[in-house]
């Protein structure tokens, strides 16, 4: 049997309040007979981030990091980390502590169960929790919709940075957005490829602007303009 390994993704910028704490977390997920890489790209973050990647790299083996001069956007960073993965299985990150790496578990036996090529961890489904900016909660409710109404295709959380999937999807994809609207590109053109997703449902702990929060309204019409985009466009 072929020896499995998740490369996961985790785009970084200014996080050096949060990144030690979610990394150690994601090293202590037990995988089993699975290995795992990490892949850190510091996205021109300008506090401390980058001695704490240092740092992270002399207590992890399987760490991998690289670094944008200057901040090119969070599809630019996850776009950096997939060059070089090495994992049968790519799954996303982010820096903070708002998405629980514990979900990685029950999103991964789905795909070598043989179910699906692509799992996403929805914080929409079942009994919603954790979004203490409200305009985020209906925003999410908004693309979601937006995303079924274009691609005939029911997907609660379509935002969630908990995408996992197998290489081979990932490498039909070509993905090219720098910023935030890499979200609904993925979720574009896995449907427009053909591919089944799954959902689960996962825990999710959001944080405020104050700590760290980046998206904000501009982004969300970003994500439609992009929905509406690869609607029509080849690639």
């Amino acid at each position: 049997m072929e020896k499995i390994k998740l490369s996961i993704i985790i785009p970084v910028y200014n996080e050096e309040k949060t990144l030690e704490g979610i990394i150690d977390k994601v090293q202590q997920v037990d995988f089993k007979e699975i290995s795992k890489e990490l892949i850190i790209v510091n996205d021109g973050s300008k506090d401390k981030t980058e001695k704490i990647i240092v740092k992270l790299k002399s207590k992890y083996r399987n760490i991998k990091s690289f670094k944008h001069p200057y901040n090119r956007g969070k599809g630019a960073a996850l776009r950096t980390g997939f060059k070089h993965a090495s994992g049968n299985i790519i799954t996303i990150q982010d820096g903070d502590l708002e998405y629980d790496p514990n979900e990685f578990k029950k999103m991964i036996r789905l795909i070598l169960e043989g179910r699906t090529e692509v799992v996403y961890g929805s914080r929409l489904l079942r009994r919603t929790k954790g979004f203490w900016i409200s305009s985020h909660y209906y925003g999410n409710k908004l693309l979601s919709f937006i995303t079924k109404l274009l691609y005939l295709r029911r997907i609660s959380d379509m935002e969630t940075c908990y995408k996992m999937m197998s290489y081979e999807v990932l490498n039909e994809l070509s993905l090219c957005s720098n910023g935030f609207n890499i979200e609904p590109e993925i979720t574009a053109k896995i449907i427009r490829k053909g591919h089944n997703i799954i959902e689960v449902p996962i825990k999710y702990t959001g944080r405020s602007f104050k700590e760290g929060k980046k998206i904000n309204w501009k982004h969300g019409i970003q994500a439609i303009w992009t929905l509406f985009y690869w609607k029509f466009r080849e690639f």
